[in-house]
This record gives structure tokens, sequence and C-alpha cells, in this order.
């Protein structure tokens, strides 16, 4: 996430003491399939690269007792200080193979050289904060951030104009099945799960797919939070 005001994206993360508000609820759907994505998993080292990851609640709190945890290496990309602090924490007490929180613009690929192409790709907390092109672009990177058969796991809040039929034409578009797509009728956030089967790209440096931008964003809505 953007590094703003430094309250900000640390109070976005307030809604999570709510079981029952959306951005609970949604948690619970990303960890749903992020554990389900690692059970399913062949055997062997499994590589997840989280983007704009906040705390990575996401990932942190499905690892902790999942029984593929020591077979994962994860990066976790944030560049708001404090959550990445925290993640880092919460990080620590986890026996898995590798968690590496790196602080840095998950926006451009050089924050993901080394852990893609990954075998689970989260874009969750960015298309609602971004504008339609670089969602486009970002989903057109998916083959250079996700192995072959990998998943990506994607949100975005469906607030009029619901962008969410042109966002999952552009996975399909970009050689994605789609496994999963969770939209409750009474509430707002979507969960996407894909699975890449298309022509991978070589991962590579310097390579824009997003940036934040304050007239793009839904606003402080629990929608797109990781």
């Amino acid at each position: 996430m953007p590094n703003r005001d430094p309250d900000h994206w640390l109070g976005w993360h307030d809604g999570y003491g709510d079981p029952s508000s959306s951005l609970s609820r949604r948690l619970a759907v990303v960890q749903h399939h992020v554990g389900s994505a690692l059970a399913t998993a062949p055997p062997g080292p499994i590589t997840i690269l989280s983007l704009c990851s906040g705390q990575g609640r996401d990932v942190l709190e499905v690892l902790r007792d999942h029984r593929r945890r020591q077979d994962v290496r994860a990066r976790l990309v944030e560049l708001d200080p404090t959550n990445a602090r925290i993640a880092r924490e919460a990080a620590a007490g986890i026996d898995a193979r590798a968690i590496e929180v790196l602080e840095a613009d998950a926006g451009w690929t050089d924050a993901s050289m080394g852990a893609s192409p990954a075998d689970i790709l989260l874009l969750v907390g960015i298309f609602g904060n971004v504008p339609e092109a670089d969602i486009e672009q970002t989903i057109a990177a998916v083959p250079m951030l996700c192995r072959v058969g990998g998943i990506t796991i994607w949100t975005r809040g469906r607030r009029p104009p619901d962008m969410t039929p042109v966002i999952r034409d552009w996975f399909a578009r970009a050689g994605c099945d789609e496994l999963a797509f969770v939209a409750p009728e009474d509430a707002l956030f979507s969960v996407g799960v894909e699975r890449f089967v298309g022509r991978p790209v070589p991962p590579t440096s310097g390579h824009r797919l997003f940036a934040f931008d304050a007239s793009a964003s839904e606003g402080p809505q629990p929608r797109d939070l990781p």
C-alpha cells in the first residue's frame, strides 16, 4: 500500500475487530482459498507472493497451523512501514520454510523478482485503489507473476459501476480459468480465484504494474483491504 498518511493504512485494518464486518467476512473468504490452494498444491516447495499485503493476515493466519507451512516460501510486499513491521512480528512465530516481508512498492515488478512466478499469487486490496488501465495491465502480467497451474486470488468491491465482469474477462484473456467468484448478495465485496493455464512470460524487472491513485479509490471502505 502507498505510504501517505502514516495512520491511514493502519486504521484500515480496524474492521477486522468486528467479526460481522464486510472486511472480516472477506478476509475469511480469502483465507479459505489460500488454505485450499496450499492443500491442493503438488508435493514440494510452494511459493506465495502477496502484493500490497498490509499486515499479511490473509497469508500468515492461514500458515500458522497449516500442514503445508514448512513447504512455503512466502514474500509479502508492503510499502507502509508500520504494517510491514506488524507483518514481520506475526511471521516470526510461524514455522514456515521462509517468510519475507519486503518493504517496497509492489507496483513495480522489481519487488516480485525472485518470488515469481509464484504458486499462489495474491492481488488483494489493489483493484479498488488504482485506475482501470492499471488493473488491466496488472492482470496482463499474471503470466509473469504466476506459474502455469498456479492460483491467483484477487478482490474488488462492486459499487456501481461494477467492474468485476470486465476484470473476470481480463483474467480469461490473460490465460486463466476461473475456479471461484464469491460475491455475497448482502455485501459489496467480491473475491475471485483463478488458475493460470496460459503461456508463461519470463519475469522482468522495471515493469510498472500499478500506482495507487486517490481519485480511483473507492474511499476508506472495508472492500479491498488485505
